[in-house]
């Protein structure tokens, strides 16, 4: 049974934000209200319906009392009560606590696991298929910092994936993809496993961190090319130690000034990533369910191309469209890890 005390307190805190806004506030106020209210609008929607369902089931109990009007309230009251049901649902779903970040941007970022040049070709493959779903779901996606190994596979890659829900789509990405495959490079046939390592880190915003100049160490030098014509000869690229953490960025684009704003909202990134992981550690120590953790080290899925099939080994999904799957056809798969993610949060709340 959802709280009608949470219900109410929320239709009230939506009313009062369109009240604000409708009587103008400062600048410096509207962007919060708006935003709250926007996050807050299918919220209440939601909550609208279940409540409407609830008066339209005490309107047609009540129409059972009337003797000429208890046949239609009969008919009616089996579908309304299969609609409250679903409803209760969609209710319980909208008031999980929600990831601040899922609404951000996302720094999408590839490399090549074991398997030498095979694992770089497939760290290739997992870059298409992450492009070609962000333009399914007419996402931007920029190259940051791509680095291409001697077969044309991927040595590392940076990309910034920006649009409606990112990270809250992206954020289970996270993790080692193993590929079973008989490999180009391979002359006999036979299957070989490799993998490739991504990580999806919600961008950081300037109010998230700030770095001290004292803790940074940065260096210029020349950007290293493909060779002949697209060689850099002039000491463009940046890189950037983050002296407390030991972490290191380097960008190598052409302009300077680019590579150093490019370089400096990666660090801010990782850092962003770093203290969100710590609250993560500190929150989930009892928690049993971690889909979604963002734990980079854990095999979270398998590519079998002699079988076709896509395994998520999180919540032991397997799916026999892998052609479609590296098509960047995602939505099936990521539907299942939220489903499985909010469940296992229903199911915390409610313990």
């Amino acid at each position: 049974m959802i709280a009608e005390e949470k219900i109410n307190q929320l239709i009230d805190r939506f009313q009062f934000l369109e009240a604000k806004m409708s009587g103008g506030v400062d600048g410096g106020d509207i962007a919060a209200l708006a935003k709250e209210y926007s996050d807050l609008k299918p919220v209440v929607e939601t909550v609208t319906a279940y409540k409407d369902l609830i008066e339209q089931i005490a309107q047609a109990e009540e129409m059972l009392l009337d003797p000429e009007m208890k046949e239609l309230a009969e008919a009616e009251l089996p579908d309304l009560k299969a609609q409250l049901a679903a409803s209760e649902g969609d209710v319980q779903i909208a008031l999980l606590p929600k990831d601040a970040a899922d609404a951000r941007p996302a720094l999408l970022e590839i490399r090549p696991g074991t398997g030498g040049d095979e694992a770089a070709l497939f760290a290739g493959d997992l870059l298409r298929m992450y492009q070609r779903y962000a333009d399914a779901q007419k996402w931007s996606f920029e190259l940051l910092e791509y680095s291409e190994s001697e077969l044309g596979g991927v040595k590392e890659v940076v990309a910034r994936v920006a649009g409606e829900g990112v990270f809250a789509r992206l954020k289970y990405e996270s993790g080692v993809h193993r590929v079973q495959r008989v490999p180009e490079t391979e002359s006999g046939g036979r299957i070989h496993t490799s993998a490739a390592t991504v990580a999806v880190l919600p961008e950081a915003e300037d109010v998230d961190i700030q770095i001290n100049p004292s803790d940074i160490r940065l260096d210029t030098m020349r950007a290293s090319g493909s060779g002949g014509q697209h060689v850099n000869t002039t000491d463009s690229a940046v890189r950037i130690l983050h002296i407390p953490t030991g972490i290191i960025v380097v960008s190598s684009e052409k302009s300077q000034h680019r590579n150093r704003e490019i370089a400096m909202q990666v660090l801010k990134t990782r850092l962003f990533d770093l203290e969100r992981q710590k609250v993560d550690d500190e929150r989930s120590a009892d928690r049993k369910s971690q889909v979604g953790s963002g734990d980079r080290s854990e095999r979270i899925r398998t590519y079998n191309f002699p079988q076709g099939r896509m395994t998520d080994h999180r919540i032991n999904l397997t799916l026999y469209s892998l052609g479609q799957i590296m098509q960047g056809d995602l939505d099936e798969v990521i539907d299942a890890l939220q489903a499985d993610a909010q469940a296992a949060l229903m199911a915390e709340m409610g313990g």
